[in-house]
């Protein structure tokens, strides 16, 4: 069976994509629960005595605190209370940690600090799987053991109002409860004023114990502009207030009760320097931690302020509030808040820390006995019957009061071992399910790798063996291998993985593709060892020309793959991007200097004389922008500056964003466009911008297109301008910010209006046949229509980056490709260096805390999940996609090349994105256990696994293309 090779590279694509979701969902798998939270309480321990000592002690003590408030403000970094801000603008806790009358800390949170996995980690004490990033946008019920199962068992009443994540995690768990929306980060004020509005009456009452607020505010602030915004004073002075307020009344009403009151002040996650979150930089993971009561004894201030884990907040809020500690918890209780109690009642809970930090290791590691932490807590209990002896016979002396404080500190280092043993081990991979994705993505890769010799002929297409007896043969036994391997692993191994527990019919489904897969490329290597290549396909003409070209893109995308056995170099991908299209820029002024001055006028061969592609809707634009004649007269002046002019736009859009780890706290243009005190300035950019694009885009457009792309555009603006990022020139700059929904949906109109001019005229093309400009118009109206809603997505000060684009796009299009008649290979490649390069531009990194998640939110009233995700890929991905897009277009309007471009271009696009994925995928197995596997080389693998999907719909995308094509030059 013979296919072309852009239905071979979609299905190739496609069986990728099976394989790294496989591979996905073993490398992250859902973290390990511990054992029913049921019995729990029933395994809580009492005091370690001696032989032949009593206790009168119950096994859980009596709570420390009556009732508790924990404020959690989204996005509070620490030095949002602990920095200048926090003198400037939070007062009221400046003046009670100054005072030493709080016990404050600096809470290390761990990636992803995104908010789900971190509510998860403050209730559970547990370090939640990295895929909990995914699963954030639609929170399960939490099922492990948590703090509040615990209170709810222990019969307290629960009172919730904020985020809806903590409703969805904890369904049931609270008598009254008012839920926001977490994701529309449009709004930063009815979200909090949502929450504030139930204070008045819920502090009054005396009919609960635990009240949870969750502000989301700040969050959405820092989304929309950053940490720097002004809009960031006023919302921490207002968090400041009612602050205040929570704790003056609980102090007022300390007389009603037997014990004190507890409030905390902590947040789930901070802030980067671009406002987001999500990664492992500073900002990101510091988040303030205050315990206010007035049990707590006054202190001398201490600048230098301790940093904990965030999941030391679980164990001490457990026995803050005379709960069970979680079974699945990994933290410390922290000495500060229990210090003012007893030795008796301190060493008490520490031991049923230790505990449950031990029952956990037995339940995760068989060899727990030999734990340097586990012998540890058996030399602290063993110390700690000693004391309770002495206590109970009431010895008084000095040294009961050193052997307690020597147990103290025993207990204090065996759970800081035990924390760190099980932080190693309580995270598991799926080494089958990681394994299976691999083989098929192995296979896939080298299937491509040998088809090369045949993707480059004439044909261009692919023999696939289904028929051959040794095919057969191969297939039936490797199957049958495969199958008993798969059973023998599923019923002897110790614990299931994801791969067993599927339904069968895609487990064998899932063997028989890999061994089918393997035959197929056994049989292509065996055909081509017997015999030589065919005389009809011979290789496609390519430009000797660009020879050295070739060695470049070879070297670039090689040099690319290697890098990124490297974190620093995975931390700042962008430069390597950044120097390949540099270097490339380069490289192409040498083929052009060489064409112009090193070979003869006679033996020159251009495809088209500038004169000869005035037709051409590339060079319309160069009509309209010069003198009639002017191109003509001046080709090889402006052939010549291309490159050069490309270069120098590259540079300035590296001055616009900064991006990465190391340099990406650097003020850089985006900064300064984004500041209050530069709106007029950001406004005029943008106009001009939204300008250019009309004029870089219109020529491809019919005249009905044109009209909506002007009316489009200027929704974008008003869009803008409706949200406060930008203004009008007769508009106040005090006018009320509104969430632009009608502006926005106004544009998403006119994108419909061009996407479906766009596809009537791809869909006439299939029926009729001879028609050779419809879908060469269609195309570009798709990607006209994809342009408007990339400015409607992209951030004002973004916006420059598209109109580099679209106009390095032109450049290299009237004055490089054409000029010098690169391959269909080549221009491909070029494409794909120049769609990553704009991933960066656009001021992404392989840090998740730069995905812009306000831009699936634009045009909608609430959060509706499947549109929020597309738009938010489409957003990050707008690079990439518009360069793709724009490699389909072009290699379709070239009526000079053969019916083969397509094909051409669709499988060595496939190529180019396999080699870096197969190797990444290699590298992040061999160095899962590595120190940096969380916070560097997983995100990057998040980003290669949703880009080896979105590659796949673009190779589906160019498949029907070329079969369009194909058909109408045959008839």
């Amino acid at each position: 069976m013979r296919l072309r090779f852009s239905v071979f590279s979609s299905c190739c694509l496609l069986l990728q994509a099976v394989g790294v979701g496989l591979f996905l969902r073993g490398f992250f798998p859902p973290p390990i629960r511990a054992l029913s939270r049921t019995s729990l309480a029933a395994q809580s321990p009492g005091e370690p005595l001696t032989t032949g000592t009593t206790s009168n002690w119950s096994r859980l003590l009596p709570p420390l605190f009556k009732r508790a408030v924990l404020v959690m403000i989204d996005a509070l970094r620490e030095d949002f209370v602990f920095g200048p801000k926090g003198k400037q603008f939070m007062p009221y806790i400046t003046q009670l940690v100054e005072k030493g009358t709080s016990r404050s800390f600096i809470a290390e949170a761990t990636p992803p600090t995104v908010t789900m996995p971190r509510i998860k980690a403050l209730m559970t004490g547990s370090i939640p799987g990295f895929v909990d990033v995914i699963l954030n946008l639609n929170s399960p019920a939490l099922l492990e053991d948590n703090l509040l199962w615990q209170a709810k068992s222990a019969g307290k009443r629960i009172i919730f109002y904020g985020d809806d994540t903590w409703i969805k995690l904890f369904p049931k768990h609270f008598v009254e409860y008012d839920g926001t929306t977490s994701f529309f980060v449009s709004d930063f004020t009815e979200v909090d004023n949502n929450v504030t509005r139930h204070l008045d009456n819920v502090l009054k009452r005396s009919d609960w114990d635990l009240l949870i607020l969750h502000y989301l505010g700040l969050d959405h602030i820092g989304h929309l502009s950053g940490p720097n915004s002004p809009l960031v004073g006023p919302k921490l002075l207002e968090m400041d207030n009612v602050l205040k307020k929570i704790h003056t009344n609980l102090l007022s009403k300390e007389g009603d009760y037997s014990s004190p009151s507890l409030l905390v002040l902590c947040g789930d996650h901070g802030m980067s320097e671009t406002g987001s979150h999500g990664g492992s930089s500073r900002g990101e993971l510091h988040t303030p931690l205050v315990f206010l009561s007035s049990a707590f004894g006054k202190k001398d201030f201490q600048k230098a302020i301790d940093t904990v884990p965030q999941t030391d907040v679980t164990p001490t809020l457990a026995v803050g509030l005379g709960l069970p500690i979680p079974r699945s918890n990994l933290g410390n209780v922290l000495l500060p808040v229990i210090e003012g109690r007893s030795m008796r009642e301190q060493l008490h809970f520490l031991h049923l820390n230790g505990f449950q930090l031990s029952k956990l290791l037995q339940e995760n590691i068989p060899t727990y006995e030999k734990d340097s932490g586990y012998e540890q807590f058996k030399m602290a209990e063993k110390s700690h019957g000693n004391w309770i002896k002495l206590y109970l016979e009431g010895n008084a002396s000095e040294a009961l009061s050193n052997l307690g404080e020597k147990v103290l500190k025993q207990y204090l280092n065996a759970l800081r071992a035990l924390s760190s043993s099980l932080s190693k081990q309580i995270a598991q991979y799926d080494m089958y399910s990681m394994a299976a994705g691999t083989v098929i993505i192995l296979e896939v890769f080298f299937l491509l790798m040998l088809s090369i010799p045949d993707a480059l002929c004439s044909s261009a297409s692919f023999e696939v063996p289904v028929t051959s007896p040794l095919f057969s043969l191969l297939f039936y036994l490797v199957g049958l291998i495969l199958l008993s391997f798969h059973v023998i692993m599923c019923t002897s191994a110790d614990s299931s993985c994801y791969f067993c527990s599927i339904p069968w019919v895609m487990s064998v489904g899932i063997m028989l593709l890999i061994s089918a897969l393997l035959c197929v490329i056994l049989s292509n290597v065996g055909q081509r060892l017997l015999r030589p290549l065919a005389p009809n396909k011979k290789p496609s003409s390519s430009n000797l020309r660009g020879s050295e070209l070739d060695v470049l893109l070879l070297v670039g995308t090689v040099g690319h793959v290697i890098s990124l056995a490297s974190s620093s170099f995975i931390e700042e991908e962008h430069q390597t991007w950044y120097f390949l299209i540099n270097t490339l820029c380069l490289a192409l002024s040498q083929d052009i200097c060489r064409h112009y001055f090193l070979i003869k006028e006679s033996d020159r061969h251009l495809p088209t004389k500038f004169d000869e592609v005035g037709e051409d809707s590339d060079s319309k634009l160069g009509k309209m922008l010069f003198p009639s004649g002017f191109i003509k007269d001046n080709e090889k002046c402006l052939a010549l500056a291309s490159p050069w002019a490309v270069l120098v736009g590259c540079r300035l859009l590296r001055s616009l964003n900064q991006t990465g780890v190391q340099w990406a706290h650097r003020p850089d243009f985006s900064h300064w466009l984004t500041s209050s005190e530069h709106k007029a300035e950001l406004s005029l950019l943008t106009a001009l911008s939204l300008a250019m694009i009309f004029v870089l885009v219109q020529r491809r457009c019919s005249l009905v297109s044109k009209i909506a792309m002007a009316l489009g555009l200027l929704g974008v603006y008003s869009y803008r301008a409706a949200t406060g990022n930008v203004v009008f020139p007769w508009q106040r700059d005090s006018r009320d910010i509104s969430k632009g929904i009608i502006e926005a949906r106004f544009v998403y109109v006119f994108v419909l209006g061009i996407l479906f001019t766009g596809t009537k005229d791809l869909l006439k093309s299939q029926v009729i046949a001879t028609d050779f400009k419809t879908p060469k118009h269609g195309l570009w109206e798709v990607y006209n229509g994809l342009v408007l809603l990339a400015a409607l997505l992209l951030r004002p000060h973004n916006l420059p980056v598209l109109v580099f684009c679209l106009g390095i796009q032109n450049i290299m299009v009237t004055f490089v490709w054409k000029l010098l008649k690169y391959d269909a290979a080549q221009v491909t490649i070029m494409h794909y260096w120049f769609g990553q390069a704009f991933f960066y531009f656009q001021g992404n990194s392989n840090n998740i805390g730069t995905v812009d998640i306000s831009a699936g939110f634009v045009g909608l009233d609430g959060y509706v999940e499947i549109p929020a995700v597309f738009l938010t890929g489409l957003s990050t991905y707008a690079g990439p996609l518009l360069w793709a897009m724009h490699l389909l277009c072009y290699l379709n309007s070239e009526t000079h090349r053969s019916s083969t471009a397509v094909a051409h271009g669709c499988f060595c696009y496939a190529l180019v994105r396999s080699i870096p994925l197969t190797v990444y995928i290699i590298l992040v197995t061999s160095l899962r256990y590595h120190l940096f596997i969380w916070s560097v080389f997983s995100p990057k693998l998040l980003y290669e696994g949703i880009q080896a999907f979105i590659t796949a719909a673009i190779c589906i995308f160019f498949t029907a293309m070329d079969k369009d094509k194909s058909r109408s030059t045959q008839e």
